[in-house]
């Protein structure tokens, strides 16, 4: 069944809308991101200063658990979730790493 010219419309409209929150989405994960990396950033010169290692992996381990909760609660994919923290977790170890050089 071919739609008709005000479904196509209707729609268009709805997907506009999906859209224009997933813009808005994307910006908050890009700000809190940036704020996250400040605070990690000021970690890692904590760290450099008190000749601290740059990782810690019990707590690393503790908030991959607590991403995979949150993730089921939220409805996202734990997997997907644990992964993507592990990513931010490396590079903020990149960081650190840096500050002890």
């Amino acid at each position: 069944m071919t739609p008709t010219p005000d479904q196509v419309t209707r729609a268009q409209e709805v997907l506009k809308g999906h859209r224009e929150s997933i813009d808005r989405l994307d910006a908050i994960l890009v700000y809190t991101l940036g704020e996250r990396f400040k605070h990690t950033q000021a970690v890692g010169k904590l760290k450099a200063e008190h000749d601290l290692p740059p990782s810690d992996p019990a707590r690393e381990a503790l908030q991959i658990a607590r991403l995979e909760r949150l993730a089921k609660e939220a409805d996202l994919d734990a997997d997907f979730a644990k992964e993507f923290l592990k990513f931010i977790i490396q590079e903020v170890i990149k960081h650190h790493e840096k500050h002890k050089e």
